[in-house]
């Protein structure tokens, strides 16, 4: 079974790799179908789940729905039970034996035991500012600033819940396989290499040792 878990700063086009790698090599892919489970286990909304999962909202505080604050019976879910179903439905995913491209989610963390094929997807300010934009809604017209604020709390919080699960250290080269950096490049184009020395790396690794 081949696992490959993608970790990546937020506007590097990470969930974009890993999509598209999952598909040229032929595999399972999951991203936002991980949040259709958590929510349909918890008996939450996804975007309640997704919310909370990437915030660590406090469970107490009201949520923001059409323009007006008001407190709803999801908002009384403790974030700890989510993580919980989380690492249920990740672990879930690897017990059913199927090779797949995980994207975030802690799946490197909490799969290790499997020793998937860790990838964390980086790039410049300047790259990940860009592709922010070219993705962007219609409404969504934020200023670089602001832009950048969101950029940095959502690594931030990304960080702050791999290390408050685990002893790996988000981002630092020492905790994954392969870091890609995605500053200046096509994503479509990296993808055949990839394939290739991630496939070169499951068929060999038994043999590492001998």
């Amino acid at each position: 079974m081949r696992i490959i878990t993608v970790s990546r700063e937020f506007g590097s086009g990470g969930r974009e790799l890993g999509k598209r790698l999952a598909e040229y090599m032929g595999i399972d892919y999951y991203d936002s179908r991980i949040i259709e489970a958590i929510a349909d286990r918890c008996g939450v909304s996804e975007d309640y789940a997704d919310y909370m999962l990437t915030h660590s909202f406090p469970s107490s505080a009201p949520i923001l729905t059409r323009q007006s604050l008001h407190v709803t019976p999801e908002a009384h879910l403790p974030p700890v039970e989510l993580m919980r179903a989380e690492a249920g439905v990740i672990k879930g995913i690897a017990a059913a034996g199927r090779d797949c491209v995980i994207v975030g989610r802690n799946a490197n963390v909490l799969l290790k035991d499997y020793s998937p094929y860790d990838i964390f997807v980086c790039a410049d300010t300047a790259s990940k500012l860009k592709r922010c934009r070219e993705r962007a809604q219609p409404d969504e017209n934020f200023s670089d600033r602001v832009l950048l604020s969101k950029m940095k709390m959502i690594d931030r919080n990304r960080k702050r819940d791999c290390e408050m699960i685990s002893d790996f250290r988000w981002g630092d080269r020492t905790s994954y396989r392969l870091i890609v950096n995605t500053s200046g490049c096509t994503v479509k184009l990296l993808i055949p290499g990839l394939a290739a020395l991630i496939r070169d790396w499951f068929e060999n690794r038994g043999t590492e040792n001998a």
